[in-house]
């Protein structure tokens, strides 16, 4: 973008923006980019980064570095994007429009910084458009709004949160009246209100309060939330009797967590040690540099504390509590579980359990996503579960339960899951909850134990029965205006020249997600599939700067375990090294 065109975005932005702090840190930057000073040149460079574009509204919602600017997160910008959602809502229900406060939307919001500030500017947007706000006054985890929206009967909402990003960014998601991210048609349709979007409506809080358009909902909805996560539970009895054999360390990792997991976890009897550091909402994160179960350093407190407590497993969830990982005791250490063998052994304790209990209902089915591990088909399958497969997120896992309901889809959903640490074991939350994940694992943990094993050797069973599954994962960031550009490059050149190997084995088939495939939504994947069973997978993020690999690999163990995990890693390896290749790394 010109020079002149960037300094005219800024000058607009001044004037729109009623946040001081935003405001003023585009005013200093403009200032020393207008001078001749040994600063201009850096303050340009900022400020071409801030304005060359508008932080896109995308099918999700928001995500962007907090600060001034329209390419970064700040109220004008949450205002705005808000403000086009609520012309979206009211097109979409004209009847409940109609009606002063017929249409309602609720809002949460995580522990980041200006999170709360976002929230409440948000309500007060859907109160300007006569749509009720129901707010929560304080942190509460994004699996709660999903529930909260289903419970109240709403018609949107949002939860302000940029999920385990580092802590200079935020965003919001959107959601539709069944509890789900949005998906077509409404996602494009909320994209184009926002991009059109020219007034902003709001009120203050005062008058929201006042003409009853805004309502704080904090008890209403926590006890009903935990008593369904309580609900969930296979065997409370087993829990009751033996609670004490298990003692559990848990982190929230500064986020949202803590205040249901302690609750529920405590209530059901549970040896359940917090850690202190980590305990209460920082947006800092101080003690870590991701906030991220999937990043094995940020487990490093929690397994510290657990080793000295004599803890069984280590579990945690991310700042906005839908993500959840653990880790499990062996030989006076703790090993980490990746996304997929957390999924894989929730998905057979599910079904185990139902089985067991004589409650497996008939066509029952589970969901996850095409990058997902290949032994949660093997798995589901050994019980009569069918695993319907879907894009990457959630959302397409909440259409496929959307389906069911609606009767698109003949059978009964017991499990969804993604290989980011994403489970859902409920239906009456339509997002990942990490929530129920960690109420369900402490149980599944009791259980195997009171049978003489721990998680990590179920883990074996499962893989003695199905093959040894191995994955790889790589990202690369491409931050800056350009960008975009190089990740779009290297997708277009893996498809006007897919490579005939990788890792030295044959590719037999390459499925292009780009215009649908296979029944899948157009989406830019693209997926290699190689003759041993190994599934290569390439796809640009759709909240981040970055492009995402995946790789699942299957060893049959006809030479043991210990064989099979070699072969595995081996492949994987050689994998990793002709990708990175391709991407600079």
């Amino acid at each position: 973008m010109e020079k002149n065109a960037v300094i005219d975005r800024a000058k607009d932005y001044i004037a729109k923006e009623k946040d001081a702090g935003f405001r003023s840190g585009v005013e200093k930057l403009l200032a020393e980019a207008l001078s001749g000073g040994a600063e201009k040149a850096a303050a340009e460079k900022e400020l071409e980064d801030r304005f060359y574009r508008d932080l896109e509204f995308g099918t999700g919602g928001l995500r962007g570095i907090i600060g001034g600017g329209y390419n970064r997160m700040n109220t004008l910008v949450v205002k705005r994007a808000t403000q086009g959602l609520a012309n979206y809502v009211r097109r979409a229900f004209p009847e409940k429009a109609a009606k002063a406060g017929g249409l309602s939307a609720v809002i949460a919001f995580d522990s980041r910084h200006y999170s709360a500030e976002f929230a409440e500017a948000a309500a007060l947007i859907f109160a300007g458009n006569g749509i009720k706000a129901c707010l929560f006054s304080a942190l509460r985890p994004t699996p709660e709004l999903s529930f909260a929206i289903r419970c109240l009967g709403c018609d949107t909402g949002i939860v302000v949160t940029a999920s385990h990003n580092p802590p200079q960014y935020n965003g919001y998601k959107a959601y539709w009246n069944d509890g789900s991210q949005v998906i077509s048609p409404h996602d494009k349709g909320i994209i184009a209100e926002v991009n059109a979007v020219r007034d902003i409506k709001e009120l203050t809080r005062e008058e929201a309060l006042a003409g009853g358009l805004l309502r704080i909902i904090d008890e209403e909805i926590d006890g009903p939330y935990r008593a369904m996560v309580k609900s969930r539970l296979f065997r409370p009895a087993l829990i009751k009797e033996r609670a004490g054999d298990v003692k559990i360390v848990y982190t929230p990792l500064h986020g949202t967590g803590a205040f249901h997991v302690e609750a529920v976890l405590g209530d059901l009897g549970l040896k359940i040690i917090t850690v202190p550091e980590q305990r209460e909402g920082n947006g800092d994160f101080p003690t870590v540099a991701f906030p991220n179960p999937e990043e094995a350093a940020a487990l490093d407190l929690a397994i510290k504390l657990a080793k000295k407590e004599g803890a069984d497993v280590v579990m945690a969830t991310d700042p906005d509590a839908d993500r959840f990982g653990m880790a499990v005791a062996k030989d006076g250490d703790f090993v980490l579980l990746t996304g997929n063998q957390t999924g894989v052994l929730l998905e057979d304790y599910i079904f185990h359990s139902l089985k067991e209990l004589g409650k497996l209902p008939p066509k029952p089915l589970m969901v996850n996503t095409v990058v997902t591990t290949g032994m949660q088909k093997r798995v589901a399958a050994s019980y009569g579960v069918e695993c319907v497969e879907v894009l990457t997120g959630f959302k397409w896992i909440a259409d496929v339960m959307r389906r069911c309901d609606q009767g698109k889809i003949e059978g009964t959903f017991l499990y969804g899951t993604e290989e980011s640490y994403g489970y859902l074991v409920e239906n009456e939350v339509r997002d990942k909850d990490g929530i129920s994940a960690s109420a369900l694992t402490a149980e599944m943990t009791l259980y195997w134990r009171s049978r003489g094993k721990s998680l990590l050797d179920r883990l074996d069973e499962l893989y003695e029965q199905n093959g040894y599954w191995q994955e790889l994962g790589i990202s690369k960031y491409f931050q800056g205006p350009e960008g975009p550009g190089i990740m779009k490059g290297i997708m277009e050149e893996y498809r006007k020249n897919p490579p005939e190997t990788l890792g030295g084995i044959k590719v037999i088939r390459v499925r292009d997600i780009k215009n649908g495939a296979d029944g899948l939504p157009p989406s830019d994947v693209l997926q290699f599939f190689l003759e041993d069973g190994t599934v290569v997978s390439a796809r640009p993020s759709g909240t981040e700067p970055k492009i995402k690999f995946y790789a699942t690999c299957c060893a049959e163990l006809t030479g043991g375990l210990d064989a099979a995990k070699a072969e595995a890693e081996r492949k994987l390896r050689a994998i990793n090294r002709e990708i990175r290749s391709v991407i600079g790394d």
